[in-house]
């Protein structure tokens, strides 16, 4: 088993592209699934593999919440398609078991004005303030995930064309349009912040840390979790909030689905359906405020 998850990673890696995240994540599931199996002391007992595979999935509902366990129901379908490519079995269990279906969670977002008070609290006296106020801006001008923003090099910026080229999931590369203000903060950033942070250090990324080196996703989501307490702002706020408000206030504004699909970077359109049920609530709440009898 450790061989076959070993060669399948390695498989997910140089012939599928996925990402080392979810490669990571892929390699976890496996593993639990195999510690299962090793310390089961009935498997004997079940009649097919199918039955085996229902009996730990089973063992995994009453532990994990749906989204992890549709994770892990991931991993193992593409586990076991491997593993009969290269005929290490002769059928497919997986083909006969369901995903569960996920809770439809609607993404926190932040007001205008949230916003706005967002984008004035660092002190911009400060090189590390003016530099998250250069993130701020640019993660909800663009709607990049927090993890395109730690890993955006320096030659990826076209601040002059108002452009940014950015490596997403699968390592897949895009162009998003960036606000002449968000790029101007940018820009601000590496003037007058960059440079003094960056004097013993060499970095290839645009956004470092106090000692030059390149900033964390852990470091952002720290920084931004303090400005929204300190705020007091009662919602639960993450990096992310930041790319749902850009969705939803795009939409909002009347934006086409398929035009925010391409600026997130989702490889399906019903990824991004969920930000319609967003703007629905707006609707709503528009209609009740001007409708006569609403």
């Amino acid at each position: 088993m450790d061989e076959l998850i070993a060669d399948f990673i390695h498989y997910l890696d140089v012939e599928r592209g996925l990402a080392k995240t979810t490669q990571v994540s892929y390699r976890q599931d496996l593993r639990e699934f195999q510690a299962w199996l090793e310390q089961s002391a009935q498997l004997d007992a079940f009649p097919s593999e199918l039955t085996v595979i229902q009996a730990f999935l089973g063992d995994q509902n009453a532990q994990k919440a749906p989204s992890s366990l549709s994770r892990m129901i991931s991993a193992m379908r593409r586990f076991y398609r491997y593993l009969l490519k290269e005929a290490v079995v002769a059928a497919d269990p997986m083909v006969l078991i369901d995903s569960p279906k996920p809770a439809q969670h609607l993404p926190a977002t932040l007001s205008n004005t949230e916003i706005d008070r967002l984008m004035a609290a660092p002190d911009l006296s400060k090189p590390l303030g003016l530099r998250d106020r250069a993130i701020f801006e640019l993660m909800y001008a663009t709607g990049l995930r927090v993890s395109e923003v730690v890993n955006l090099r320096l030659d990826q910026l076209h601040l002059s064309m108002n452009l940014i080229q950015v490596t997403g999931k699968g390592d897949k590369e895009r162009i998003v349009p960036i606000s002449s203000q968000a790029a101007g903060w940018v820009q601000r950033y590496l003037q007058d912040a960059r440079p003094s942070l960056t004097v013993k250090t060499r970095p290839a990324t645009v956004f470092v840390n106090f000692h030059g080196r390149p900033l964390t996703r852990q470091g952002i989501w720290k920084n931004l979790k303090a400005y929204i307490a300190a705020l007091g702002i009662k919602k639960n706020v993450t990096p992310h909030t930041l790319r749902h408000s850009f969705a939803t206030h795009l939409l909002e504004n009347g934006a086409d689905l398929r035009v925010v699909q391409e600026l997130l970077g989702h490889s399906d359109i019903s990824t991004t359906q969920i930000y319609t049920h967003l703007s629905n609530h707006k609707i709503v709440a528009v209609y009740h405020e001007t409708h006569p009898r609403g």
